[in-house]
């Protein structure tokens, strides 16, 4: 029987998503297994260090639910608030948090070792254009056949490419030689 109550106990707490079972981390009411707690009140002030009956007296007498939401602290801590609103509130936290990150992107820019000035003057805007938007940009300098008997002298294809970018980039990673391509990163100069 003290089986089927912690399958119970633990189906209680999972919220079913696309067929799988992710167990809730946050602990509410009963579910609080310790014997001290601190408690905050539901405007944030504190409550002082209590056992865990009379933190939930508190709730229960306030209507409100009792939340686990520092377990690691020394002791515990819990706040008395709405579990509804404490989910939203999370939700809405991860939400700013989520649209303040900055996800940078690689672009890539392909050159050939015979590569036109016209052509790299091209490319050269494109990756400015990039690294402007905040992207790095990974330039490329592709061999073929018996253009790999000249890999020494096509670096300076790239170092003009970056030479040509250096009021706004600047060189990550330096050229280096990999398969049948020579590669170096660009990133925004800071």
């Amino acid at each position: 029987m003290d089986s089927f109550v912690y399958l119970l106990f633990l189906f209680q707490k999972c919220v079913f998503k696309n067929g799988g079972v992710i167990i809730s981390d946050v602990l509410i009411n009963e579910q609080i297994r310790f014997k001290e707690v601190r408690v905050l009140g539901e405007s944030g002030e504190q409550l002082g260090v209590m056992p865990i009956k009379e933190a939930q007296k508190l709730s229960d007498d306030a209507g409100v639910d009792l939340i686990l939401i520092a377990p690691k602290a020394e002791p515990p801590v819990c706040r008395i608030m709405d579990y509804g609103k404490f989910k939203y509130e999370q939700t809405r936290r991860d939400k700013e948090a989520k649209k303040k990150q900055k996800v940078t992107e690689v672009k890539e820019v392909r050159l050939s070792p015979n590569i036109d000035k016209n052509d790299l003057n091209t490319k050269v805007n494109m990756a400015k254009k990039f690294i402007t938007h905040g992207d790095k940009v990974k330039v490329t300098l592709r061999f073929k056949g018996r253009e790999l008997a000249h890999v020494n002298t096509s670096k300076s294809i790239l170092d003009e490419f970056a030479e040509m970018l250096s009021d706004v980039a600047v060189v990550e990673k330096p050229a280096k030689f990999e398969g049948r391509s020579m590669i170096m990163f660009l990133t925004e100069k800071r």
